[in-house]
């Protein structure tokens, strides 16, 4: 998904200020299992308003996916190592890789009393896939027996052939082809039950969703701007029990201001510190801080459907760009730490590879960049009247800094005129990337929905993919794609996803910059607070002191 910058290094981002933060030797990892504490404590966290209502197969960004994984459970959650653990699933059976039997626990329900059922998955997945739902997630549905249809344009067909309930508690699902990861990928919250009503009025759904997680939305719950209140679901018995009376995600339109509220213990728990704060932030907090790793990483995303950047011409600028970039000296100045992309995935994940050919790509050499440039030139005439822009979101993240420190190295480097461009949320960015109004670059993220390289490769850059904001297409990048799903096992799988990355190191329809960190703290009147594999907090696992 991707994210704000609000957040882990968010999760999902570049436009994250904390995947610029590195990972500093010590930090406190907190404690998820949650060793006593005072349960009656209601958890106060940072976020962003959602860019979208809160139908799970429409939320792609961290303000909205942050309240769908506490509202929402599906066939598997996964634990605070990235392992598949079954929520809703009492199986999930499958021999070669294309044909599963899954089977549904008895006497799960919504919180308004619906039952859940086989028919309950099949129903919410074929609405998700459906084109005239418009699920910004529906491409994660790709996989299955006659998504394509589904999916097409104008097509009245609204059901995927490849789904069959067989009876109340048992369905079948048909691939398109064996795919060695797929079952990884139950956890993400496209694939989460609704109820009924949420398929006959989405849109009010998403103002007010009844789900069957850890938590529900309290009376009144979304104040839009303001904040989300949520609390316990006392019919709830997965493994993610509430430890606590509730959470309740403040609305921040600044991080600094929300950092201000942790050290006045105004706020619990911030998933990610601010630029700003990053020098004092252990000394200010002591023990109560976490800095390490997670499957995040932050790219600088150029629309190929802009005329400059498209064809060949295109493909030499974006490599042009991306070797005029400094990610050391960016690094080293601003964050003290934190590692160089050198893939387009992340280091956590199993499978990772730091020399990937092509990866030469991402390393700064200047006379390569220029040399690229004036072959872009020399095929299509850059019109030096323009200014090219780097779009940001300047309320979180503190990503004015580490943008105007790339547009003074393109500048110094290549020559031409460059500049940021603010916008005022993450929320803003996101709507011209999706309805593809873009007029420049802007800086993005990705945080795992589930931990598998696939997840960082297909939905942001195959063809029509949901997150494809760059309009990239390429059917050999498509076809290697395939052939990894198609893979024997994980192992192999991951293989073949590395060799795809050769296509995209080439082609670059995002430029890679660095991987995420998260950097966050929490306050003296919380404990047992522990992050998770995406850079998320435990927030189920959190007690008072």
């Amino acid at each position: 998904m991707r994210f704000s910058g609000t957040s882990k290094a968010l999760g999902m981002v570049a436009i994250a200020a904390l995947a610029l933060t590195g990972c500093d030797a010590g930090g406190s990892t907190g404690g998820s299992g949650s060793t006593g504490g005072d349960t009656s404590k209601v958890i106060l966290v940072d976020g962003t308003e959602p860019q979208r209502p809160l139908m799970p197969a429409d939320a792609s960004e961290s303000g909205g996916i942050k309240v769908v994984k506490l509202m929402f459970a599906g066939l598997v959650s996964y634990d605070p190592s990235g392992k598949p653990v079954n929520e809703l699933a009492e199986s999930i059976e499958g021999t070669d890789g294309q044909h599963f039997t899954i089977k549904v626990k008895k006497g799960q329900k919504f919180t308004n009393g619906e039952l859940i059922t086989a028919k309950t998955f099949v129903d919410s997945w074929n609405f998700g896939a459906a084109a005239k739902n418009a699920q910004l997630s529906g491409s994660f549905f790709e996989s299955i027996k006659g998504y394509d249809q589904a999916s097409a344009d104008g097509s009245t067909v609204e059901t995927m052939s490849g789904l069959t309930v067989v009876d109340d508690q048992t369905f079948t699902v048909e691939l398109n082809q064996p795919e060695s990861d797929w079952p990884l990928r139950l956890g993400y919250t496209a694939f989460v039950p609704v109820p009924s009503g949420a398929l006959a009025d989405p849109k009010g759904f998403g103002e007010k969703p009844v789900g069957n997680g850890p938590y529900k939305m309290a009376d009144g719950g979304w104040q839009h701007n303001v904040q989300i209140r949520l609390v316990p679901n006392p019919d709830y018995t997965g493994f993610r029990k509430a430890k606590n009376a509730g959470v309740t995600v403040k609305i921040f339109q600044n991080d600094d201001a929300a950092y201000q509220d942790l050290l006045s213990n105004n706020l619990d728990v911030l998933q990610g510190i601010p630029l700003s704060a990053l020098k004092n932030f252990k000394s200010d907090l002591g023990d109560r801080t976490i800095d390490k790793p997670y499957a995040g990483n932050t790219t600088l995303d150029i629309p190929e459907y802009l005329p400059e950047w498209s064809g060949e011409a295109g493909k030499l600028r974006r490599q042009a760009i991306s070797m005029a970039i400094n990610r050391d000296e960016i690094i080293k100045v601003i964050s003290r730490g934190a590692l160089p992309a050198k893939d387009f995935t992340a280091p956590v994940l199993d499978g990772y590879s730091d020399s990937i050919p092509g990866s030469e790509n991402l390393k700064f050499d200047a006379a390569k960049a220029k040399d690229a440039w004036a072959k872009a030139d020399a095929i299509q005439p850059w019109d030096a009247a323009r200014t090219f822009t780097i779009g940001y979101n300047a309320d979180v993240g503190g990503n004015k800094v580490w943008v105007e420190a790339v547009v003074n190295q393109l500048k110094n480097t290549l020559g031409f005129k460059v500049e940021g461009k603010p916008y005022a949320t993450y929320k803003d960015i996101l709507d011209d990337a999706t309805a593809k109004t873009l007029t420049g670059a802007i800086s993005d993220g990705w945080q795992a929905d589930y931990p598998s390289l696939y997840n960082f490769l297909g939905p942001l850059y195959k063809t029509g993919a949901g997150s494809n904001v760059t309009g990239y297409a390429n059917p050999e990048f498509d076809n290697a794609i395939s052939d990894g799903l198609a893979a024997s096992s994980v192992s192999e799988g991951s293989k073949a996803m590395n060799k795809a990355q050769e296509i995209l190191l080439e082609d670059l329809p995002a430029i890679p910059l660095w991987y995420s960190v998260v950097k966050g703290g929490w306050s003296d009147k919380v404990t047992n607070v522990d992050f998770g594999w995406d850079g998320d907090p435990l927030y189920y696992a959190i007690t008072g002191k």
